[in-house]
């Protein structure tokens, strides 16, 4: 894995490096378990993992599973297996940030004993009102003043179980009139009734992640917290509790813009949505943006690293074209996929001059982007099959493939012309009968005829029948980020993301392949057998794009 471009993250560091050459950096990567990571979860991945691994440092996984909710061990083990899938290994450890609930908690009784924390009764519509607005200042709750005996009382009831959900919170007491809102007392603990995926009913109060965040930095030791931008109006939270708990060693935060990636959505509450309402077959339906999809479409953790790293890192808002990500992978299989020969919509075609019974082997390249692949031996029959795309009876100007008294040539055999068209009773083609130039075998025609089209075709009698699926965007609208109100991203759900192509015909040597590996099917583009049905193969991207990356 290459070393990461600098960018501005690490222009702080090496400051921060040169003022302390003791510094030992370290990062964090805190993700949620209460859905599946996807593509803007591997830009926050890569800067940390990466950034920790430039500069010889530590890397932590970290569960920030503080909201039982909607948390589940489901979720916690798909995030470890990507994150493992991707290379990324927690050299720092991994952690939960249930881990720390007893030190969130004590943390909170000396925030509350150093008048700088209370209990407040206000509900959460009256706190609303309370909070004021961005021009007008808040005003303090009611219950701002009680006295430290009195707050002490009431959060250890709140422990105990005494309230009902809602009923009060433990709020910080920072500046009602501070023009920044997340430091109008914010909430730093709430009652939840609910189950915790590794605690049980052990707690019925959840710190929340503004005040619990920071303190599971500084326990771990991270120096760099590195979070996407949509925090940093937070930052001052973050500061205001690592300064008040008084912690000797001080994590700071640094803010990213995320990654936006055209023709999809990021939002987890919208990737639920599609999951949970069956919009998509699942996690890790090939359409997703998630990287389980990803995973189950073809993509590598390089083509995906490589991906983040072309689209730049930066504090400044972009919508990157998902075609970068397509160019990035066939790159990459380019240079790597063995070429097999798949036939996806099939026409059989019979040779009248070639012997019934004979079979002979040709020798087709494995990669020609790779003398040390080799080749193999594809098998020849009387009757093979070819793409019906590659038949016009009407030909178009400058069509060179197979036409009435044309001639082309098979892909590493014999050049053949066509004869006749067989249809059927409501005048559909299905068989075209040709005559082999004999003489040719992989060779020019020894008279200097040209022949100027070259097309696949594989063996009846030596294929195997399988279920191609084509994929594409799976929205319509490019930017999802710019709905008008009232509109709907289901809106712009495309109808032709998924296209399932039945009976198509592949090189027998397919058949022993393993699920998830790639192929590029020679003119068709880059495919991977799926990783749950036996014979399927999932379009991985076409073989060319118009998308000319940036240098």
């Amino acid at each position: 894995m290459e070393e990461m471009s600098s960018n501005f993250i690490h222009e702080i560091i090496d400051e921060n490096l040169a003022e302390n050459p003791d510094l030992k950096i370290h990062t964090r990567f805190p993700p949620e378990p209460n859905g599946y990571l996807h593509i803007g979860s591997a830009k926050a991945i890569y800067i940390n993992f990466m950034t920790a691994k430039k500069y010889g440092g530590l890397f932590n996984l970290r569960y920030d599973d503080t909201n039982p909710a909607k948390e589940d061990d489901e979720y916690v083990n798909s995030i470890r297996e990507d994150l493992e899938w991707l290379g990324a290994i927690p050299n720092g450890g991994i952690f939960y940030g249930s881990d720390y609930f007893d030190k969130c908690y004590e943390f909170a009784v000396q925030l509350i004993k150093d008048g700088k924390a209370y209990v407040c009764n206000l509900s959460p519509e009256e706190m609303r009102e309370y909070r004021g607005t961005l021009t007008e200042p808040g005003k303090d709750s009611p219950y701002r003043n009680r006295s430290v005996e009195e707050n002490l009382k009431l959060f250890e009831e709140m422990k105990e179980g005494k309230f009902r959900e809602g009923e009060c919170t433990l709020r910080a007491k920072i500046d009602m009139a501070s023009p920044n809102m997340n430091l109008r007392d914010p909430a730093i603990y709430r009652i939840t009734y609910k189950n915790h995926h590794r605690q049980g009913n052990k707690w019925c109060i959840y710190p929340l992640y503004d005040y619990a965040h920071p303190i599971q930095d500084a326990l771990e030791g991270i120096t760099h917290s590195l979070c996407s931008l949509e925090f940093e109006n937070h930052r001052p939270l973050y500061d205001w509790v690592i300064n008040n708990i008084n912690f000797e060693k001080k994590p700071h935060q640094y803010e990213f813009a995320r990654l936006n990636v055209s023709n999809t959505v990021m939002s987890k509450r919208y990737l639920r949505e599609l999951v949970f309402e069956n919009y998509v077959d699942g996690w890790d339906d090939p359409r997703m943006p998630t990287l389980c999809g990803l995973r189950r479409r073809g993509y590598t953790p390089h083509s995906i690293f490589e991906f983040v790293k072309r689209a730049g890192i930066s504090k400044a808002y972009s919508l990157v074209d998902i075609r970068l990500l397509e160019h990035c992978i066939r790159e990459e299989l380019n240079m790597s996929a063995g070429r097999k020969i798949a036939v996806l919509d099939p026409l059989k075609v019979t040779i009248t001059n070639y012997e019934d019974g004979k079979v002979e082997y040709f020798d087709v390249s494995n990669n020609p982007n790779d003398e040390a692949a080799g080749t193999r031996k594809v098998p020849f029959t009387k009757t093979i099959y070819v793409e019906k795309s590659d038949f016009m009876e009407e030909p178009v100007a400058k069509f060179h493939r197979l036409k009435p008294d044309g001639e082309v040539r098979l892909m590493g055999a014999y050049i053949v012309r066509l004869n006749e068209i067989v249809k059927d009773e409501k005048g559909e083609v299905i068989e075209l009968k040709c005559t082999a130039d004999l003489e040719t075998r992989n060779n020019n025609p020894s008279d200097g005829r040209k022949i100027k089209g070259t097309i696949h075709w594989v063996s009846k009698d030596y294929c195997i029948d399988s279920e191609i699926r084509l994929y594409d965007n799976l929205f319509t609208k490019e930017n999802l980020n710019e709905l008008e109100d009232g509109d709907s991203y289901l809106n712009y759900l495309n109808p032709e993301s998924l296209t399932v192509l039945k009976g198509c015909k592949l090189e027998l040597s397919v058949k022993d392949a393993k699920p998830g590996e790639r192929f590029q099917f020679v003119r068709n583009g880059y495919f991977c057998k799926d990783t749950k049905n036996e014979n399927v193969f999932n379009r991985i991207v076409s073989l060319k794009d118009s998308f000319k990356p940036q240098q």
